[in-house]
């Protein structure tokens, strides 16, 4: 997929991810802003009446899960989603198209958390490894180059700016191609937190 193809919502190369705090949250929404602090996006959970009522009694991490990225037109720009599961997630990532254009694989890793982020032929395009408490993340690819990074610093007047919950600073590497690679590495990377809050 060639660069002019690649929708202007994956062109940027940081993202701040800033959560939306909500009584009696049953789902997680985000807000999505560029290194100029202009809002680009939002990150939607879409939830049915049933998990609501289900959740009631079964664990979350059980529960699939479909998470929209969706830009300032609401257009939906990519979807995650997540099956039934019971051990190790499976999600796939889909275009606005709705077709496949990656997965994120979740590795069993003692309280340092890693995803596996492929292409449709299962080849690793990027992992993301780090400290799920600390919320220092790196993104590298399957040569251990370093296509990026995600943490809880907000840099300059955006720090300011910002006060809510869980906000947290997502930045890929300008070497990282423009192509359906990059859609599938930042969409699993900006939807990090939610992942791994439906995981546990």
């Amino acid at each position: 997929m060639q660069h002019n193809s690649l929708p202007a919502f994956f062109k940027c190369d940081d993202y701040f991810i800033d959560e939306k705090v909500g009584l009696l949250k049953f789902s997680n929404n985000y807000k999505v802003f560029d290194q100029q602090g202009i809002q680009i996006g939002n990150i939607t959970q879409v939830v049915p009446f049933w998990h609501k009522v289900f959740r009631l009694f079964l664990s979350k991490a059980m529960f699939p899960f479909t998470l929209n990225i969706v830009n300032m037109d609401e257009q939906v720009v990519a979807t995650i989603q997540r099956g039934w599961t019971f051990w190790m997630s499976k999600i796939v990532i889909r275009n606005s198209s709705g077709q496949e254009v990656g997965g994120i694989q979740q590795k069993f890793k003692m309280l340092k958390p890693l995803f596996h982020i492929v292409d449709t032929n299962n080849v690793v395009l990027a992992k993301i490894q780090g400290d799920w408490k600390a919320w220092n993340f790196n993104i590298t690819d399957g040569n251990e180059r370093q296509l990026g990074a995600i943490n809880k610093k907000w840099a300059g007047v955006l720090q300011e700016t910002f006060t809510t919950a869980d906000k947290y600073r997502v930045t890929i590497a300008k070497e990282c191609p423009e192509d359906i690679n990059k859609m599938a590495i930042v969409a699993g990377a900006i939807t990090i937190d939610m992942i791994l809050k439906e995981a546990k």
